[in-house]
């Protein structure tokens, strides 16, 4: 399971590292347009675009905000335990880039 973006997030981006067991949320600057293979996902702040290459990677993003930890929207959303390390490298994609953070980091 795998993002695609527009740009590398780099070292600039560099922060706490991604953990499935913490609590993230999508970022208020990103807009999340569905798609027939995923979604696209605009981050106005950066202008980065990402693609989420599938539905239920999607589902997974945008039940961040109403599950525990990143973990858990990702068992929520039907992963298995077989796809949870490429899920998390997703996500942990995501979280570099700026297109989920943290909840209640800055």
């Amino acid at each position: 399971m795998s993002t695609n973006t527009e740009q590398n997030a780099g070292p600039a981006a560099a922060g706490p590292a991604f953990d499935p067991d913490r609590p993230y949320r999508c970022s208020p600057s990103v807009a999340l347009r569905p798609e027939p293979f995923g979604a696209l996902a605009y981050h106005f702040g950066t202008r980065r675009l990402s693609f989420i290459k599938t539905r239920k990677l999607l589902a997974v993003v945008e039940s961040l905000g109403a599950h525990r930890s990143g973990r858990a929207a990702c068992v929520a959303a039907g992963v298995t335990d077989d796809e949870l390390p490429a899920y998390a490298q997703a996500l942990a994609t995501l979280h570099a880039s700026g297109m989920i953070g943290e909840r209640g980091a800055s």
